[in-house]
């Protein structure tokens, strides 16, 4: 009941801002949540985001952490919609996937992609993901060379872009932002969140840190021909200096982060 308590609330929300900026409350008062030039997704989506983050078969775990990863917004902002074809990247034990798998529904389909480096490990938990969502397939393959069944209308990374710059990926991240490209459909989007390193240091304190300066990375997305649409601030945390370790106690689960949707022209 509480969690349909809190879904309802959320839709309220996110209906109030779909032709622009979201607005949401906090304990602070009211805080925006989404910059954005573009259009949001069609208001009659915004339920299936909240029955998404509301759905009874999401694990106990992943739920605590809904409050710090505002996963309607964060779907919104995405503007994911039925039978989407998506590939959600390292995608974990399935925070997002399980959402995705919700909202792009029968039609849909959503691509698990686990790299060949962390397979042995990873891919247990993408199978379990597969097993439990009919419309999520797993898929691996080289980072760099990423390739899909079918043209995409989206492709996820949540705190991983950074990790791909760290030397024992041996990944070419500029050949993987064109791999990207290459498997979105004309208009696809291309969505990013990352832990956001301080101004000026790009990809220094991708290793010691696990933060990227998030300027640099739209750098290096915008020159694999892809256009920058717009920003949301949901997971934003200006008290974050940006000095810390993102596992460090002090902030693990609050670092300040960005959230980026690129288009593929078209």
């Amino acid at each position: 009941m509480m969690r349909r308590l809190a879904a309802g609330a959320a839709v309220v929300a996110l209906a109030a801002g779909l032709s622009g900026c979201i607005i949401i409350a906090s304990e602070g008062g009211e805080r925006t949540v989404l910059v954005d030039s573009a259009p949001l997704a069609a208001p009659a989506y915004v339920s299936l985001y909240t029955d998404a983050v509301a759905d009874p078969k999401r694990p106990a775990e992943e739920v605590a952490r809904d409050p710090l990863r505002h996963p309607a917004e964060i779907l919104a902002f995405a503007q994911l919609a039925p039978g989407d074809k998506v590939a959600d990247v390292r995608p974990g034990a399935g925070y997002f996937t399980r959402l995705f798998s919700d909202v792009v529904g029968p039609t849909g389909r959503v691509y698990a992609f686990v790299p060949e480096r962390t397979m042995t490990r990873e891919n247990p938990m993408a199978d379990a993901l597969v097993a439990a969502y009919p419309n999520v397939t797993r898929v691996n393959g080289l980072l760099d060379a990423m390739t899909y069944d079918q043209p995409l209308d989206m492709v996820f990374m949540s705190q991983e872009y950074h990790d791909f710059h760290i030397p024992g990926f041996n990944t070419d991240v500029a050949k993987m932002n064109a791999a990207v490209f290459a498997a979105l459909k004309p208009g696809g989007r291309y969505i990013l969140i990352d832990h956001q390193a301080a101004a000026g240091t790009g990809i220094s304190a991708v290793q010691t840190l696990h933060r990227i300066e998030g300027d640099y990375l739209k750098r290096e997305v915008e020159a694999a021909g892809f256009v920058f649409e717009g920003e949301s601030a949901a997971v934003a945390n200006p008290a974050d200096d940006h000095s810390l370790n993102v596992f460090d106690e002090a902030i693990r689960g609050k670092t300040d982060q960005f959230v980026y949707r690129f288009r593929k022209p078209g």
